[in-house]
């Protein structure tokens, strides 16, 4: 543990005016208020609050704030109080410690306490004195070295809340040292095995193009030598984190990153940061789209800087940073490296405010005002960069990573409205559920109690959670989909074996089908994945099937074996709609001259109430549905399309061409029950085609005539509901 006349040397080496008799009374007064406390580690107490306080030296802070950091823990965790602590050191001192005892409490806000009320109180508690903050940051920077001896179950809490709230707080405070490191330590407890496996990477990348970076970092101090600017080039490595997030941010491999090296480029004055860059890129080819001023034009945490790449010594890229002592000092401290933490207090003439606290201090105004909507609207929680914070319509508010949609914001709030959602209002309009989230923006779930995931869902979505529920309700869904079509197959199976069907007997071959459950055998057998012979054959070995997986007529090319055209099934209902002429018109399509010829795709075609384009060819126009495929064929031939549409009201008795594609179960009078269901709605088939979809299932391919676009939905919808059809879809041509 730090001596008390070590703390006092270190504070001396930047302050020698500093106030030693304050900063021992404080290293007296806390050690004795913690007494025998102990920490996780078996260490007396009072070396947690001394750590925070050497931090705090290495960012060269007062003594104020040296002192509020060896007191920070004694209103909260010891007998000592507000009052005892002003008439020791004074208000400004009790203050501060006052303000981080409030701030302690509220450590759970990220993910147990979301609401909106708790930002105002965190946002109240730094908004006097942001010293409180830099307290709070070196105070969790401690907490972080020393997570290791903490319960495991705590570890991973205490780390999620550091990676979601204090290290963007750092960098939103300018701090970028102390949030790579917060970052860092984060990413070892919750990811160890990629922390290990990156700064292995590192380690090795280091090892091989070591000689080369000094080799390049010699030739960048020489140029710029020659040219009469004095520099000092430091080489600069990306941290493993920042790796991570950009591997995972841009789906690149660590051999593609280009800049996992770097070069600071550190000059006296500004106008030598621009003559570097001049130097920089007449000497070298400068990379196109990699040059950014943030000297002109700073970020809003105070970070000024210019970055270039060039292609420089023995080809390589080589990314610059260059900016003056001064502007370094801030990159890496942020606020704690401004003025106004060492020569008073914001509002003392002639002191100036940084960038970063004039923003927080901009949104503190907004939390004048009664109205907690207003001051939400207006932050936008714009500390967090690296997060999305929404609130649901009661004000709960959910934290979501950067690239969330609704559908994570859905899951967040709970499982169940995860599953059942089938649209949303964002800030009061609908939306899509695979919209992108904002800072602030207030999400209404629409829910159906007969609605379940798409398992599409899973790569739309970012959130481990949600995934992990899709893809739970996904399997969930194909058992009741499927499993009970699969068990009707097995349970016929049997029976044509002359098999007395068994779930027991089943449960005892299932390492033969390998498959973990007998429901698992019925899903896989109703997805066409397992054949249901070899069910039985599993539980019977002697079991021979008699029957082929084939057609029993030769296939053609396709892989299809139409019926003989006398075997072609058509139903008419009395008095119902005719078929019309081949390649004519049947009905008039707005849009286009009336003694142009026009046609309609021969496979798929367009049917009355769907949205249709025409086509201009050389035998005229065809007319194609919105979505069907072929249209991708025209997309460089912009003139040929035409914008027309149906004229319904002459369509009285026509018919249109489509095609519809049925798995069917491969058992007999199958078929029948199709073609009845069809011909009871008024349908015309005018022609079917057979496919093998191994033992268990057939596809037919059918030619059917309908009147609109209603007709042919309720149709599919009537075939679905069929025991013995396993799918049905619509073909586009």
């Amino acid at each position: 543990m730090m001596r008390q006349y070590e703390l006092v040397e270190r504070v001396r080496r930047y302050n020698p005016k500093a106030d030693e008799d304050l900063l021992n009374r404080a290293y007296v007064f806390a050690m004795k208020a913690h007494g025998t406390q102990k920490r996780a580690s078996g260490d007396p107490y009072f070396s947690h609050p001394l750590e925070v306080a050497a931090i705090l030296t290495e960012l060269k802070l007062d003594d104020a704030t040296i002192v509020a950091a060896m007191l920070h823990d004694t209103i909260e965790d010891t007998e000592t109080t507000r009052d005892d602590i002003n008439k020791a050191f004074g208000d400004e001192i009790g203050g501060l410690v006052d303000g981080l005892t409030k701030l302690s409490k509220l450590d759970f806000v990220t993910k147990h306490a979301q609401q909106a009320e708790n930002f105002r109180k965190l946002l109240l508690a730094i908004a006097d004195d942001a010293r409180v903050l830099l307290v709070k940051l070196a105070d969790r920077l401690h907490n972080m070295r020393t997570l290791h001896f903490m319960p495991e179950a705590k570890r991973a809490r205490i780390a999620q809340d550091t990676l979601d709230i204090y290290a963007p707080l750092a960098g939103r405070m300018g701090m970028q040292s102390m949030r790579s490191e917060l970052e860092d330590l984060s990413f070892r407890c919750l990811m160890p095995d990629a922390h290990k496996l990156i700064v292995t990477r590192l380690e090795a990348l280091k090892a091989k193009n070591g000689a080369l970076i000094a080799r390049i970092e010699a030739e960048l101090r020489d140029q710029f030598v020659r040219r009469g600017i004095k520099v000092e080039v430091k080489g600069r490595q990306k941290a493993p984190y920042s790796i991570w997030k950009k591997m995972e941010r841009r789906s690149i491999a660590f051999e593609q990153l280009s800049d996992i090296y770097g070069f600071r480029i550190l000059v006296d004055t500004v106008s030598d940061c621009y003559a570097s860059i001049g130097v920089a890129h007449t000497t070298w080819p400068a990379v196109p789209g990699r040059f950014k001023d943030y000297i002109s034009t700073p970020k809003q945490n105070d970070y000024r800087s210019i970055h270039t790449t060039v292609i420089g010594p023995g080809s390589q890229r080589v990314e610059l940073q260059i900016r003056t002592h001064e502007m370094h000092e801030v990159a890496e401290y942020g606020i704690a490296a401004h003025t106004i933490y060492k020569d008073g207090r914001p509002d003392t003439p002639g002191v100036s405010e940084s960038r970063a606290y004039r923003g927080l201090r901009q949104t503190i105004e907004a939390l004048a005002s009664d109205d907690s909507e207003k001051f939400l609207e207006h932050t936008k929680l714009e500390l967090f960069h690296d997060q999305v914070f929404c609130f649901t319509p009661k004000g709960r508010l959910i934290a979501l990573p950067r690239g969330a949609t609704a559908i994570d914001f859905a899951y967040a709030v709970h499982t169940d409205i995860g599953n059942s959602a089938v649209g949303c209002k964002i800030n009061g309009r609908i939306a899509p559920l695979i919209s992108m989230l904002q800072n602030g923006d207030e999400v209404q779930i629409s829910r159906s109690d007969r609605s379940t995931p798409p398992a599409a869902w899973d790569g739309v979505v970012v959130t481990g959670r949600a995934r992990a529920a899709i893809r739970r309700a996904t399997r969930e869904a194909a058992k009741a989909q499927f499993g009970g079509l699969g068990r009707q197959i097995v349970e016929r199976a049997f029976e044509r074996a002359g098999k007395k069907f068994s779930e027991s007997k089943l449960k005892a071959a299932l390492p033969r089908l390998a498959r973990a459950s007998v429901d698992d055998v019925f899903v896989g057998v109703g997805r066409g994945e397992i054949y249901s012979s070899d069910v039985v054959r599993a539980v019977h070995p002697d079991f021979k099937d008699e029957r082929k997986a084939g057609p029993a007529v030769p296939q053609n090319e396709t892989g299809w074996f139409e019926l003989p055209k006398a075997a072609n099934l058509v139903f008419r209902v009395p008095g119902g709609p005719e078929k019309p002429e081949p390649g004519a018109a049947p009905a008039p399509v707005r849009g286009i001259d009336p003694d142009t010829p026009v046609r309609f795709a021969p496979k798929g075609g367009a049917v009355p109430g769907e949205r249709i384009v025409g086509i201009r060819g050389k035998e005229g126009i065809t007319i194609y549905p919105i979505h069907s495929p072929a249209l991708a064929d025209f997309n460089d031939e912009p003139d040929s399309w035409l914008d027309v549409r149906w004229d319904l009201e002459a369509a009285d008795k026509a018919v249109y061409s489509t095609q519809i594609v049925i798995t069917m179960l491969n058992e007999p009078g199958a078929l029948g029950i199709i073609a009845t269901a069809i011909g009871e709605y008024g349908a015309n088939i005018d022609s079917v085609s057979s496919a093998a979809s191994g033992v268990d299932f057939r596809d037919l391919r059918i030619d059917l005539q309908v009147r609109d676009i209603q007709h042919l939905n309720a149709i599919l919808a009537e075939l679905r509901g069929k025991t013995v059809v396993h799918k049905v879809e619509r073909l586009s041509g």
